[in-house]
């Protein structure tokens, strides 16, 4: 499949993607707590105005944890164009592995989680899907243009 870029690009794009992951992931403490109190705030307002009491702490943060790995799987995509979606998924899940596995042993103020290892991968997972459809967007705008 052709794809806009070149791999070397991408993959160069997804190595430098990595360094604010490993920052995120191995902050000493969790990289919210410094905003715990107003999400906490917020989420009271929204749920005494009617947003469900699901909509909550744990909601936010797995939801964080999806979105931070989109790019991931995305970017992984258009480096590794010949990759299925579920190949790019088990990236996210090995990231996501070393991620946990470095927290569990090195930092006594982070806590390593299933969820976010779950969380994580669905993301990675999520931003192929996205990445394989543009791209299958792109080269079917393309082909007619072409065939003129």
């Amino acid at each position: 499949m052709s794809y806009p870029g070149n791999r070397k690009l991408w993959r160069t794009v997804l190595l430098a993607m990595l360094i604010p992951l490993a920052v995120v992931a191995f902050w000493p403490s969790p990289i919210d707590q410094p905003l715990q109190g107003q999400i906490t705030s917020l989420l009271r307002f929204l749920h005494a105005r009617g947003v469900p009491g699901w909509f909550n702490y744990q909601f936010v943060e797995a939801s964080a944890n999806v979105v931070l790995f989109i790019p991931l799987g995305a970017v992984a995509s258009l480096a590794f164009v010949e990759k299925r979606w579920w190949q790019i998924g088990a990236l996210g899940l090995t990231a996501s592995g070393a991620m946990e596995l470095g927290q569990f042993l090195f930092l006594h103020d982070r806590f390593a989680s299933l969820q976010d290892l779950v969380t994580n991968t669905v993301g990675a997972v999520i931003g192929a899907l996205l990445a394989a459809e543009a791209l299958k967007r792109i080269q079917a705008s393309r082909v007619p243009a072409e065939g003129l």
